[in-house]
């Protein structure tokens, strides 16, 4: 969540920001934090006052009764006593003004990096880069038709999987239900070969590999922003109170969830491979079909943990890190840099990788890598010690798929469909021991 710090002291830039970021009744919302923090204060500033006087008139007390003054040290005790009766008050008005301010900030979203762009929805997002043609940085999704051409595409992931006996999809209805495919032979290789090819290559770029549950506790999920508010969004095993994870990031992140780091240790650089679980309620229709979106699927996720001055860094490190497993991929892909109004609400900024679906003719997103600045690590209290004069701060956190799988393989059948099988990448061959799918 913002840090009431900045909220207070850059106000303007907040209210700018979140209307960026199209966020209804921003300036109310921020006045309403700001009215809250003006009733805590006032009432902090009383209750100082009050001990400290309480303080200085129990200090006379012992002299007046050695003075014989007894009348008048009980009147003193009466007024110390009232004080006190008056201070739990404040105690109290305190209180409810930080649970208040706490649910207040939680219902803000992140406010955007001054280069991420003005507008509303996905259409206006910025294609940065692509393999396919010359980009400028400037043109909008809604202004850029540019299309590879894979001549020989012609049938959609879920035909060559029927085709090819790789995935199951009615199977997974009957076991589950509608988005839980399951993968058979070499659907089931690929799967894994994918999962192997990406940690080695994390594993190459300094990642450490971590193995976390995949099922959280409520303070995770609330750590990394998916509570309150997005309950929905998740599935929740109401008897303990535990929450499948939509992502490493939850598990990962919150690896360093109220934990003080010394700044030599950053930055922290983590991935993992998990399942993910995902309601996608309310999802339908052809968007969905196959694996385009699903309730469980496979996913690797890189996590850094950085200092301020360094995380931009590390946000350009982990898009080139993305990019380059595309590259090996040998994948038709795209870089949106998106818009205010299509951000997530954690993030400061963020860029999307697209793999372009030929038998489907659209691009499928397959990884989002964000920089989430203090937003996060304000919420898990993650903070680091400067070395230069022991000042604790908050770190910035930043994570991104590398990669999540299911649109991944649905690419790789369509793209690389030929009259003989489905041609394997060869960066994938190692791993899956068969250059074709036939």
């Amino acid at each position: 969540m913002l840090t009431l710090k900045l909220i207070t002291e850059e106000t303007d830039r907040v209210i700018r920001g979140l209307e960026k970021k199209h966020f209804k009744g921003a300036k109310e919302a921020i006045d309403e934090v700001l009215a809250v923090d003006k009733r805590r204060r006032e009432a902090q500033q009383k209750l100082d006052a009050n001990l400290s006087e309480a303080k200085k008139l129990a200090a006379q007390i012992g002299g007046l009764m050695k003075e014989g003054k007894r009348d008048e040290a009980d009147a003193i005790k009466e007024s110390v006593s009232k004080m006190k009766e008056a201070n739990k008050q404040l105690e109290e008005t305190m209180n409810e003004a930080q649970e208040e301010m706490t649910r207040l900030l939680c219902q803000i979203p992140n406010i955007p990096y001054d280069e991420v762009p003005e507008g509303a929805t996905a259409e206006d997002n910025h294609v940065v880069k692509s393999n396919q043609k010359e980009c400028d940085g400037t043109d909008t999704v809604g202004n850029w038709t540019a299309n590879p051409e894979v001549p020989t595409a012609k049938l959609p992931h879920w035909e060559l999987a029927k085709k090819y006996n790789l995935i199951d999809f009615d199977l997974g209805v009957k076991i589950t239900g509608a988005g839980f495919p399951v993968y058979i032979g070499k659907g089931a290789r690929l799967q894994r070969a994918l999962i192997n090819f990406f940690l080695d290559e994390a594993r190459k770029s300094g990642y450490t590999e971590i193995m976390p549950p995949t099922v959280v506790n409520a303070a995770s999920g609330y750590g990394t922003g998916q509570l309150p508010d997005k309950e929905g969004q998740m599935y929740h095993c109401e008897v303990d109170d535990f929450y499948l994870i939509p992502t490493a990031e939850v598990p990962v992140t919150n690896i360093y969830r109220d934990v003080i780091l010394d700044e030599a240790q950053l930055p922290i650089k983590n991935c993992a491979y998990t399942e993910c679980f995902r309601r996608e309620a309310g999802s339908y229709g052809k968007d969905v079909r196959g694996l385009n979106r699903l309730h469980e699927f496979s996913k690797i996720e890189i996590v850094r943990i950085d200092k301020p001055e360094h995380s931009k860094e590390s946000h350009k490190e982990m898009l080139e890190h993305v990019e380059g497993l595309l590259k090996k991929l040998e994948l038709p892909y795209r870089i949106l840099l998106l818009c205010g109004g299509d951000q997530s609400f954690t993030s400061s900024i963020c860029y999307d990788f697209e793999v372009f679906s030929e038998a489907q003719k659209r691009w499928l997103e397959v990884s989002s890598v964000s920089n989430f600045d203090t937003y996060q690590a304000n919420r898990l209290k993650c903070r680091y010690r400067r070395a230069d004069n022991k000042k604790i701060e908050l770190c910035h956190t930043l994570n991104g798929s590398a990669l999540a799988l299911p649109r991944i393989v649905a690419a790789i059948l369509e793209n690389n469909q030929t009259e003989n099988g489905i041609k394997i990448p060869a960066a994938l061959v190692p791993y899956t021991g068969f250059e074709m799918i036939d």
